[in-house]
């Protein structure tokens, strides 16, 4: 190819890139118009005559079009004006300018149902007041959460600067180093039962005190779904097996990467939905979520041997196991789950509750029948919600077989399995015997605790059998 034709080339290339960017700066420009009119007009109360005034205080002069364009879009929102984010605002007035795509009937001719493209002008005014909320439904103002419309009522709310809740919320600005000064929590690694490795991020000081604050004032206040049992006030993963007690089946599944598998998005959805102001949603979501730093993946017996699924849900923002807030969170997360499984439950005559990630469905004999394509449908129910069951671990467990959930023995009535009563019965005497030095063999820092904690599960399951094991604990020589 000669130079000349190459130049040419070239000339052609950079024309086309100057029309496309130009094109680009026009939309542009375009939406960002749009989206401050819609701040203006969120901040009114909708009526028309507002929506009209909006627009000659965003453009400082009355526009002929506004009070045509205003009234549609009154017609178009109705009373769910307030409902509408800016975003989806903005999109429905660049449609009435004549920007978007309309349906035409088939006897109309082309371009005679068309908008007409109407030229917006230069923004003179933008809006800086907060946009009005919609009347709260009955359930949410039966909750009376603290009332936050502001990040600073929110600073206030938890004893914060504004600032500084600006750097805790800061996620973006993260250090590639897991032992950084700029890091929010610390991390370890601890082995999962069923193999691998699970990461547990601890908050640092003044961040979980922040996140307490959040649970205390605002999450305690909002009730999860009846069917889930765990991290819970007055239920446990007893009164969890308990409801599936004496049953011809049972069938237990397991959530898979439960906490990250809850992202960013759905908890900030979840804050807007308790009727706080994208602003703030926005904030307290940040504040409790996290990103993993790469570094923690580089060791190979650690994070190396993770899915990469795994590794990617980590590495973005996710609910950290080990944070105070992530429980409650999860089970408000999950609340379209609960309500989803136990319908599906409930169509065959059958019980669910779910205890973090650990799901039971039980029931009679027409269940027990229908058992193998149950656990199918309540699988891909999970996955819609946004969340994976591990397969390796469900387990259908009909009458005859021993029916255990979250370790509780459940055939006749809750109790702890046989096998388990006796290894810990065999310990204490050992430890009263010999020492407990001879039994520790997995190191634990605090053995007398470690026992002691045993012997209370038990306690939650058969109160006879926990008295026969602490009289043995208690007999027990410690060192001093």
């Amino acid at each position: 190819m000669s130079r000349i034709a190459l130049a040419r080339k070239s000339a052609h290339a950079s024309r086309d890139s100057l029309t496309a960017l130009r094109s680009f700066n026009f939309m542009d420009i375009e939406k960002l118009t749009a989206l401050a009119l819609a701040d203006t007009m969120l901040a009114t109360d909708g009526s028309p005559e507002n929506l009209v005034a909006a627009c000659t205080r965003v453009f400082a002069a009355s526009q002929p079009w506004a009070p045509g364009i205003c009234m549609a879009l009154a017609l178009r929102t109705g009373e769910n004006f307030h409902y509408f984010s800016r975003h989806e605002l903005a999109e429905i007035l660049l449609e009435l300018l004549g920007r978007g795509c309309v349906d035409l009937d088939e006897d109309d001719e082309a371009g005679d149902s068309a908008p007409p493209f109407i030229e917006l002008p230069a923004v003179r005014r933008y809006c800086i007041d907060q946009p009005r909320r919609p009347p709260k439904p009955a359930w949410l103002a039966a909750l009376a959460l603290p009332e936050l419309q502001t990040v600073g009522d929110l600073a206030a709310l938890l004893n914060e600067p504004v600032g500084a809740l600006r750097w805790f919320a800061d996620q973006w600005r993260i250090a590639r180093d897991e032992q950084s000064r700029l890091q929010h929590y610390h991390y370890r690694w601890v082995p999962k039962r069923s193999g691998g490795q699970r990461l547990i991020e601890i908050p640092k000081e003044r961040l979980r005190r922040i996140q307490q604050t959040i649970l205390r004032r605002i999450l305690d206040l909002v009730p999860p779904h009846p069917s889930a049992h765990g991290f819970r006030r007055g239920h446990s993963c007893v009164t969890h097996a308990a409801r599936h007690a004496g049953q011809h089946a049972v069938i237990r599944m397991d959530l898979k990467d439960f906490f990250p598998s809850i992202q960013h998005s759905r908890v900030q959805a979840l804050f807007e939905k308790l009727g706080y102001p994208e602003s703030v949603a926005g904030t307290l979501a940040r504040i409790c979520v996290n990103r993993a730093p790469h570094g923690l993946f580089r060791d190979k017996q650690a994070g190396g041997l993770l899915a990469w699924s795994e590794r990617q849900a980590l590495k973005s923002p996710h609910l950290p196991q080990g944070s105070p807030c992530s429980p409650a969170l999860a089970n408000l997360c999950a609340y379209r789950l609960d309500i989803r499984l136990e319908s599906l439950a409930r169509s065959m005559g059958a019980s669910y509750s779910r205890y973090a990630d650990d799901l039971a469905f039980s029931g009679g004999e027409e269940f027990a029948r229908s058992g193998e394509r149950f656990h199918i449908q309540a699988a891909a129910i999970a996955l819609e919600e946004g969340f994976r069951v591990n397969t390796r671990k469900t387990r259908l467990m009909r009458e005859g077989t021993r029916q255990q959930v979250t370790g509780i023995v459940i055939n006749a009535h809750p109790n702890i399995a046989r096998d388990e009563y006796d290894r810990l019965k065999a310990v204490l005497t050992n430890c009263m015997r010999h020492g407990p030095a001879s039994q520790n063999r997995q190191n634990h820092p605090n053995f007398q605790s470690y026992l002691a904690g045993r012997i209370s599960h038990v306690a939650m399951a058969n109160s006879d059998r926990a008295a026969k094991l602490q009289r043995l604990f208690e007999n027990i020589v410690w060192p001093t």
